[in-house]
């Protein structure tokens, strides 16, 4: 590794196992030792942006919590804007809103009706990808704004849960696969 620059293998090495949380028999997959060092951090979001250049992208919207880590920081380098996809009740203004199942249970996405134009060039972009349910959510409420989704980007995939499957028409990069 240089100074400035990590390759997509030396970010992988730094993402830690946590084994048995948040519940017995999960290994957690903790990027903070990633998001700690300036130059993975800094070569993740060079990593996850690449192919993109300033003016190619209108908004990087990023998937509440973490994603928001790594859409801000790629909307920066790419010099647009950054559109946050929350959880249900917590944007102040009118919204759309779009439910998925979890294992037990289900969750609301939320994004404000007048987040992005439409016809907006946008890079979607999340921590993780595990079964798919959040990121099809949240590009599914892309589609009701009538933007153009150029890709769904994460930093990690766990493959074995097949989240790629439910994002099927949609162009899906992850850095680490798992």
């Amino acid at each position: 590794m240089t100074k400035e620059t990590a390759t997509v293998e030396q970010i992988a090495e730094a993402i830690r196992n946590v084994p048995d949380f948040p519940l017995s028999g999960i290994q957690f997959k903790d990027i903070t030792p990633v998001l700690a060092d300036p130059v993975l951090f800094g070569s993740s979001i060079d990593h996850l942006t690449g192919q993109f250049q300033p003016g190619s992208v209108d908004a990087v919207v990023g998937i509440d919590a973490r994603g928001f880590i790594f859409a801000a920081a790629a909307a920066y380098k790419l010099k647009c804007g950054f559109v946050p996809v929350r959880k249900k009740g917590k944007l102040p203004f009118r919204t759309y809103e779009q439910s998925y199942d979890l294992e037990y249970g289900s969750n609301t996405v939320a994004i404000h009706i007048d987040a992005i134009k439409p016809g907006s060039r946008v890079l979607l972009a999340d921590d993780l990808l595990a079964t798919g349910g959040t990121a099809l959510a949240a590009a599914n409420l892309l589609q009701r704004l009538g933007v153009e989704i150029l890709e769904v980007t994460f930093l990690l995939e766990l493959s074995f849960l097949k989240g790629r499957e439910k994002l099927k028409g949609f162009p899906v990069r992850s850095l680490i696969v798992y």
